[in-house]
């Protein structure tokens, strides 16, 4: 049985309650606006007032999936060293794919959803969305550190941009057999990467 909107919530909040549901039940769906609407059970013309493009849900609503599941709250822990603090972070845009069956599973499906065939123009923006939502987040943990001295002055979008990177092929290696420990390599691939970003002379 389809669930229903909480009672109470106004149509924004119905609207996205429903995006979210949506990803919940069937990752990688693609979130057109008749469906969300009808699971919001508001109009397609409530849905475009609120949200005037498909660009504009997707980043609402993932934004709203990634503060409940990948809080940032240690990266504002000034007791954690900087480097510390940075690499948990990334580690937990890694950590939604967990076991390595799921990697397999989730990295299948990014393949067949946006490389094996040429993307349907929902699944490409459904995929940039995503990949903004975790530029976003990491881009803010950059900004904390920056402001407390930590992190040194300079282009914090070309930085996550890089961090996206060695993110995203760890990713991969998640889904491939790995002769060594598989957590003690991403890691050491992490602190690498963010020692290239906070350089030597500002760790910790």
């Amino acid at each position: 049985m389809e669930q229903k909107p909480p009672e109470g919530l106004g149509s924004r909040d119905r609207i996205l309650w429903a995006a979210a549901t949506m990803l919940g039940d069937e990752p990688g769906a693609a979130l057109s606006v008749r469906s969300v609407a009808a699971r919001a059970g508001v109009s397609t013309g409530s849905l475009r007032h609120h949200f005037p493009t498909q660009r504009a849900l997707m980043d609402a609503v993932l934004a709203l999936v990634y503060d409940m599941v990948l809080p940032n709250d240690s990266i504002h822990d000034r007791s954690i060293p900087a480097r510390e603090r940075l690499t948990a972070s990334l580690q937990r845009v890694l950590a939604p794919v967990g076991a390595e069956t799921d990697a397999r599973r989730s990295w299948l499906l990014a393949f067949e959803r946006y490389a094996s065939n040429e993307p349907t123009e929902a699944a490409r923006e459904e995929y940039l969305a995503l990949e903004r939502e975790m530029r976003r987040r990491i881009e803010y943990c950059l900004t904390v550190l920056q402001n407390e001295g930590a992190l040194p002055e300079g282009d914090n979008s070309r930085r996550a941009r890089f961090l996206i990177t060695v993110v995203n092929g760890l990713s991969i290696a998640q889904a491939m057999p790995a002769e060594e420990s598989r957590l003690q390599t991403e890691l050491d691939v992490l602190h690498t990467a963010v020692d290239s970003v906070l350089n030597a002379r500002t760790r910790g």
